[in-house]
This record gives C-alpha cells, structure tokens and sequence, in this order.
C-alpha cells in the first residue's frame, strides 16, 4: 500500500471590496419583503499553501467577482407566541464575471490555469450565496425579531399584551400589522376586555414607521389599574394639607361637636376611591379621561372605628397630551374640569360648594403629581433589540391617535445579533440551508 502525504490550506482569507451599486428593499404582495442587487461587485484576498511530499507552493490570491445579482424574497407569518417571524426564504443569485491574480512560487502556472480556476471559484461562490443568505433570514434575522416584546409587566400591577393577532399583511407599499395592543392585571394573566373602539385607518406614508393606538389601548389601561385596585388614595392626619384640614373641620363643626373629646382631637381622613373604570375620549381636538369617584371624609381616633362626617361624589376631566420618546410612549395629565356633589340630596349639594376650590387644589397639588410620575414612566413600544423611534409626531383623530416617526439603530445590529445568537448554531450549514441548487449559476 502506497502512502501519500500531502496538505493543502487556504487562510487569511479577506473581503477587500465590496460594492453595491444599485440594491433596492421593497414590498410585494405574496413574497412580502423583497432585497434586489444588481451589478455588485466582490474582491477577496487569501493565502493559499500547498505541501504535496517534497513539492510545496505558498502565495497569495486575489480574486474579483463581478456582475453579482441576487434575489432575495422573505415570507413573513405570526408565530404561535404571536410574534412576527421569516418562515420562508427563496433565492436567485449569479455571478457573470470572475477574474484572479495570483502571487507566490507558481504563479505563471495558476495565470496559464486561470480560466479553469476562477470558473471553478465562480461556480463554488454561486453554490454559497444563497445557503449564506438563508442562513442570516432564517436564522440570525428571526434571532433579532426574538427580541421583540410580545407579553411583558409594565410595573408590579399590570402588564401588556401586543402579540399579533393575524399574519402580517403586505402591499406594494406597506406592511401593516395589527397588534392586540392590550393591557391586563397581572393577577389576572387571562382577563381581556372586549374592544367596542374605532378601527384605526392608517393612511399616510411620509414616515416610516405609523403606530395607532385606538381609545381601547387607554381604556384597558385604566380598567387594568381598576381590577388591581390601584385607583385609590387614602390621606390621613399630616398628609391631609393644613388649609383644607381646618376648612373641612369647619365645614363640619356642627357634627363633630356632639362627638367624644377622643374623637373631636382624632386626625382627620380624606380618601378617594375610584367606583367605575375611567374611560378615554380621543378627538381631533385633544384627548380626555373621564373619572368617577367617591370622597369620604370622616375623623380616624386611635384604636377606635372611623367616624364618617361626609360622603360625597367627585367628577373630574382630565386632558391627556402623548408623547413619543424613544420607544416609550407617555401621556402627561392635567386636571381641567372638576366637580362634587352628594348622592344623598341637591341641598347637601348646595352645602358642598364652598369645598370645591379647596378639593380640586389638593388634587391638583397632591394627586395629579403622583398620577404624572407614573404616566411619565411610559410604556413601551416593541421593537427590535437595538432600534429606536426617532422625530415622532402624535396625532389626534375620531376615536384614536397616530404616531408618525423614522426608525434608527441606537446599538450596532452585529452586535445585538452576536448577543442573541442561538446557542444550537454554529453557522450557516445549522440553519436547515436550501440546496445550493436554488443559485442560478
């Protein structure tokens, strides 16, 4: 038996150029996202070692491919957790020209083989342009899309939900999609709302990027906090202010007279309860949540129960103002209109008047700060690990807003990629590749 011992290896290998002179992204109907390059132009370097028994060659290549076209076209579906995913990939790539220059001990025997060589270089780079493209949708672009929150906790109380709820839906302009966009109370991980809201009609195309929230985003909102019982505040003793403290005992004077001294020299109570879920009017001319709540004012003696002085309702208006900062959308809240009255009898009514300066500055000056911490927070918008909106502008229509805005990468997208890379993958050959024979040689 004849022993041969040889070994050959190419290394350094190098993308010296690469030049995209005409390549276009676009939209179509039934191939969903489509890339096209046409005219590209490669250039690659690499050393090349030979050892062949005593015969050994060592030099470097430099190669050029020209006329590259490729076609690439994405189909694009909902995942089961409902998130946008690339579940189909097909591909059209060849190379008209291929030229190479060689360098080392033989090179007038590779320049004599050339035409040989470089048609075997061009045949093999042709057979590797789609598997590497396959590869990168269907493996390193769903890893990207896997960043996208789907159903995350907005804080400890409610969470939200913006799984899609079809299939991403693609004209020759546009790819709509059409979120769940809805809030719900952590402890209720199944509570849904029915949505009575307005269909939003999307129909400018100036941005990039058009996100609309209907008045059933805000609503589930508002309704989420309600089924957590968030919506209640309850001010005792130093945190009632000192101005209103001494006009309600005023007011009430003549009940808290009759009380025990324990009673009368008790801290006083004001406490506010939400008793509907506060619903959201979206107009052309601005937005505005609408709230109903009772206000119980009553003395708090130590070890004692609390003695009820009054019980009353408030109405109250409140303008919303959204904005767009990054991928957090907030709303600041300011209290316009204001009113109380009993539930027991107009005459009590009349009686309230002189309490409604005073309440609607405390609530001005000690609720609505607390309510604009938390509102001024945000909520997220998903996207994309790495992107972020940028120049947004809020616009209000009959029953829901628009949000027009470009997008930008705030993160390097090799860098987000690398770092949610799957770890079952170690390149393109783990990605279930196409047959190289999809390449049009």
């Amino acid at each position: 038996m004849r022993e041969t011992k040889s070994k050959g290896s190419v290394k350094s290998v190098k993308v010296t150029e690469l030049e995209l002179t005409s390549s276009e992204l676009h939209f179509q109907p039934e191939q969903d996202l489509v890339l096209q390059i046409t005219n590209a132009s490669l250039g690659i370097r690499f050393q090349r070692q030979l050892l062949y028994w005593f015969f050994y060659d060592g030099g470097y290549i430099n190669a050029s491919a020209k006329d590259i076209s490729i076609r690439t076209a994405l189909r694009l579906f909902r995942d089961p957790a409902g998130r946008m995913k690339v579940f189909n990939i097909s591909c059209q790539a060849s190379i008209s020209r291929m030229h190479a220059a060689f360098g080392g001990t033989f090179r007038k025997m590779y320049e004599f083989l050339s035409v040989f060589i470089t048609s075997g270089m061009r045949f093999l780079l042709n057979q590797q342009i789609c598997p590497v493209l396959y590869h990168a949708g269907m493996v390193l672009l769903n890893s990207l899309l896997d960043t996208v929150p789907v159903r995350s906790s907005v804080d400890n109380l409610i969470g939200i939900d913006y799984s899609l709820l079809k299939d991403p839906v693609v004209s020759t302009s546009s790819l709509d999609m059409d979120f769940r966009g809805a809030f719900f109370p952590l402890t209720q991980g199944n509570w849904s709302l029915p949505n009575q809201a307005v269909e939003p009609q999307l129909q400018e195309e100036e941005r990039m990027v058009y996100v609309a929230f209907s008045e059933f985003f805000f609503d589930s909102a508002m309704e989420s906090y309600f089924q957590a019982g968030a919506l209640q505040l309850s001010l005792v003793g130093d945190k009632v202010p000192h101005d209103l403290d001494v006009l309600l005992r005023a007011s009430y004077f003549g009940s808290i007279i009759l009380l025990s001294p324990a009673e009368i020299d008790s801290p006083l109570k004001l406490e506010l309860k939400v008793t509907a879920p506060p619903r959201c009017t979206i107009k052309p001319s601005g937005t505005t949540i609408s709230v109903t709540a009772s206000v119980t004012i009553a003395l708090a003696p130590r070890n004692q129960s609390e003695v009820q002085l009054s019980s009353m309702i408030m109405d109250a208006r409140l303008s919303a103002k959204v904005t767009l900062r990054g991928k957090a959308l907030r709303t600041q809240l300011d209290l316009r209109k204001f009113r109380i009255y009993s539930n027991q009898s107009a005459l009590e009514s009349l009686a309230l008047i002189p309490l409604q300066a005073p309440l609607k500055t405390m609530l001005q000056i000690g609720v609505m700060p607390l309510l604009n911490e938390r509102t001024q927070r945000g909520v997220q918008i998903p996207l994309p690990e790495g992107m972020a909106f940028v120049h947004g502008v809020v616009t209000n229509h009959a029953g829901f807003l628009t949000i027009g805005t470009d997008l930008r990468f705030v993160k390097g997208l090799r860098k987000v990629i690398e770092k949610n890379w799957p770890a079952t993958t170690v390149g393109p050959q783990a990605s279930s590749a196409p047959p190289p024979s999809t390449a049009a040689v």
